[in-house]
């Protein structure tokens, strides 16, 4: 699988290409949702604007420091983040403390902001998530063409799992259609009547959580922390933030149409 267009003056990264449309797509939802609720635009643009910065910054830091040993004798490559190696848990971890503080400093409800903030960041992960097929990464253990064949995997991804004659699980494929399915449950979640601020952001936190802590047990290569992959612990912390987020938001906070 080529990872780049070759357009002759200029070469284009798939990767960095399927990151732009995830910012793009994402960040116009995250627009339409706060408009609704009296933001204003240039507000929430802002916002986005320097949340994607913190965010890929926080991404890629947390990839370099598991990966210290190999950036420590290439300093330059912890740079090109175009090429991959940018680690979701970080850029959100990130991303998140800078929300708090930006929005509380402005006096904002944070929850607010995240409950529309969250429907845009995961309909981007699950196109972000494509970069990784044209990089030939995230993906899962060695398997035959004919288990991918009985798992139902396109035909496309079958031959682009197919990286120097072996076949290769599409974990990537599995976390984008989950993210997929995750992006249409929140966005009926929010038509719920009696959601609650709050609650959107709390059924991001398990819904991924869960998803991302199964599929990282296929994948062959994980962060690794001693012998514990560091994306599954985290994405167990965000199950449980998810559920203690969801039961605060369901005892303290306002309905919607309160909150509008």
């Amino acid at each position: 699988m080529n990872p780049t267009i070759d357009l002759g003056f200029i070469s284009i990264h798939y990767y960095s290409l399927f990151l732009f449309l995830a910012i793009i797509i994402g960040g116009q939802l995250v627009i339409k949702e706060a408009k609704k609720f009296g933001f204003n635009e240039d507000f929430i643009c802002n916002l986005l604007f320097m949340t994607i910065i913190i965010g890929i910054i926080g991404a890629r830091l947390y990839f370099v420091i598991f990966h210290f040993d190999y950036y420590a004798s290439h300093p330059l490559e912890t740079f090109e983040f175009w090429r991959g190696g940018l680690a979701i848990h970080g850029g959100i971890i990130a991303a998140l403390i800078f929300i708090i503080i930006y929005l509380r400093k402005k006096k904002i409800n944070v929850l607010l902001i995240l409950d529309f903030i969250v429907v845009g960041l995961i309909i981007g992960q699950a196109i972000g998530r494509w970069g990784n097929f044209f990089n030939g990464e995230a993906h899962g253990p060695e398997t035959t063409l004919s288990h991918l064949h009985d798992m139902f995997v396109p035909e496309f991804i079958i031959n682009g799992m197919n990286i120097g004659g072996t076949y290769y699980i599409p974990t990537f494929f599995f976390e984008s259609l989950w993210c997929l399915l995750g992006f249409i449950v929140l966005l009926l979640f929010r038509r719920w009547s009696k959601n609650k601020v709050g609650m959107v952001t709390s059924l991001y936190l398990v819904w991924y959580g869960i998803g991302r802590f199964f599929i990282e047990g296929l994948r062959t290569d994980s962060l690794m922390l001693f012998n514990l992959k560091v994306a599954q612990f985290v994405s167990l912390t965000m199950v449980i933030c998810g559920i203690v987020l969801f039961v605060f938001s369901y005892k303290r906070s306002k309905y919607y149409r309160e909150a509008d």
